[in-house]
């Protein structure tokens, strides 16, 4: 089974240890599911530690432990143009739809329900869920 995990859901495993991102984290250290990656979303992950947000309660030593960990993942070096017809609310999310189409993603798991990725429900075979319904889903 393919995941992929949006960026916020991997920044709240790190920033609140009991939560449903951080089940989800450990589940794939655990090797219960595969994960999906791509160098974009490598890169956001990096440049999102640093928000003067964020920066101050993720010690970056944590990030880059988490960045090392991913690249054990299916690292998706290029990513193809998202082609679909929904428009998106944040066109910065569109790298993750190409993931799914990319890789064939099972699933794509996220926490933004301003973004519109939740309402899509699902893109082709692969369906969009928030953390806490992955888990009470599939683990």
């Amino acid at each position: 089974m393919r995941v992929i995990l949006d960026t916020n859901v991997l920044l709240a495993a790190l920033i609140s240890p009991h939560g449903a991102p951080d089940l989800i984290y450990r589940a794939w250290r655990a090797s219960k599911f595969e994960l999906v990656t791509s160098t974009t979303q490598l890169d956001e992950l990096r440049r999102a530690s640093r928000y003067p947000k964020l920066k101050n309660i993720l010690p970056a030593h944590r990030v880059g432990t988490m960045v090392n960990n991913m690249q054990r993942a299916l690292v998706l070096d290029v990513l193809p143009p998202f082609s679909a017809k929904q428009d998106l609310q944040d066109p910065n999310d569109a790298f993750l739809l190409a993931m799914a189409q990319a890789s064939e993603a099972n699933y794509l798991v996220t926490g933004d329900r301003r973004a519109g990725l939740l309402q899509l429900g699902n893109l082709g075979a692969t369906r969009i869920l928030g953390p806490a319904a992955f888990c009470a889903e599939v683990l």
